[in-house]
């Protein structure tokens, strides 16, 4: 019996390019007052300038912080490392996993999916990305590991909008926004941000995206929106259409979104899906979806990283949730008719 998606650890990847400010908000998590304990795994202690005074003790690879989350190094092997951590159970809430400035944050992602160990003891919780807000676009020009690192995050901060001008700043909103229309957006000074925006995301479950989009899975029309008064960055289309922002479209990145409200078979939908992503799995950045199955009391949430797969049943349907499956890919040069089609074949 695997343990459910309730009881595993959650894991936060945090990525971003070197500059961005992984370590400000690394040393904001191992050195604020939050009350919470986590274990941050970084690739070299002594490379991301983590401040050796907060550290109380040290054994081996582990860290231990004056506020009580454990920092530990990969040298190597993350699974060894996740393992050793598994062994302090109890003594953290969460793990998050700092990956170099200049990595595709797949391969990390896939270590909680593909080892099963790992997968048994916890999960994806969310990819949070910094991003600098005066470089990015010329990163996004000279950098695909900058545009998969945008396409593939739940979150992203977009760090240091000190140094840019208004205009400035919605240009790289509208440039994220069409790599990825559906990560929650923060513009942030040093990495400012309330922790709980960046851990405790729960990335699996697509409820977390309609807060931020309520018209999520609808085409593209324009919405009445009223004018609220409230501008915060976190509501992509709707603060675009109200902000009159330009729309972008990166050619090369595009997202399909797949919902119906009759019940799905379990029996041709999973094939479908392994096949999908066998044979597009490299274009397929992301994917994560809620299912209602025929006959089934509760919700599957899965979601995948290029070819890999993971679900799990969640919990029951609510007395008065909508029943209806929803599924987001994210990738490059996906073909969207296909997609639609086999999806469709699916229904019960």
């Amino acid at each position: 019996m695997t343990t459910s998606t309730q009881e595993k650890i959650p894991v936060t990847v945090l990525t971003g390019y070197l500059g961005a400010g992984k370590t400000t908000l690394l040393n904001r998590i191992l050195s604020e007052p939050h009350g919470k304990k986590f274990a941050v795994i970084v690739n070299e202690f002594g490379e991301i300038g983590i401040d050796n005074e907060l550290v109380v003790n040290a054994d081996e690879e582990v860290f231990e912080m004056n506020n009580g989350c454990i920092c530990c190094t990969v040298r190597g092997d993350l699974v060894r490392i996740i393992d050793g951590l598994m062994r302090r159970k109890g003594k953290f809430d969460a793990i998050i996993v700092e990956t170099t400035g200049l990595a595709d944050p797949a391969p990390v992602a896939q270590t909680f999916f593909m080892d099963e160990q790992v997968g048994a003891k916890t999960k994806l919780d969310a990819v949070v990305t910094v991003a600098d807000a005066k470089w990015l676009h010329h990163r996004l020009k000279d950098a695909p590991e900058a545009k998969n690192q945008i396409a593939f995050a739940d979150v992203i901060l977009i760090n240091k909008t000190d140094l840019v001008e208004g205009e400035e700043l919605r240009e790289v909103e509208a440039r994220i926004r069409a790599i990825n229309p559906y990560a929650r957006l923060h513009c942030t000074e040093r990495a400012q941000v309330d922790i709980a925006e960046v851990v405790g995301r729960n990335a699996f479950d697509l409820d977390r995206i309609l807060e931020v989009e309520p018209s999520f899975l609808e085409a593209e029309e324009e919405h009445d929106h009223h004018d609220d008064h409230d501008h915060d960055h976190d509501h992509g289309h709707e603060y675009h259409h109200r902000h009159g922002l330009k729309h972008y479209h990166d050619e090369e990145m595009q997202s399909v979104s797949l919902r119906t409200a009759n019940p799905l078979n379990p029996d041709k939908f999973f094939p479908w899906v392994q096949d999908l992503v066998a044979n597009e799995g490299p274009n397929i950045l992301r994917c994560k979806g809620i299912l209602s199955f025929k006959d089934d009391p509760e919700r599957f949430v899965f979601q995948g990283v290029h070819m890999i797969l993971d679900g799990d049943h969640q919990r029951p349907w609510g007395a008065d949730e909508k029943r209806e499956s929803r599924i987001i890919f994210i990738g490059r040069n996906l073909p969207e008719e296909k997609i639609r089609q086999g999806f469709d074949s699916c229904i019960a």
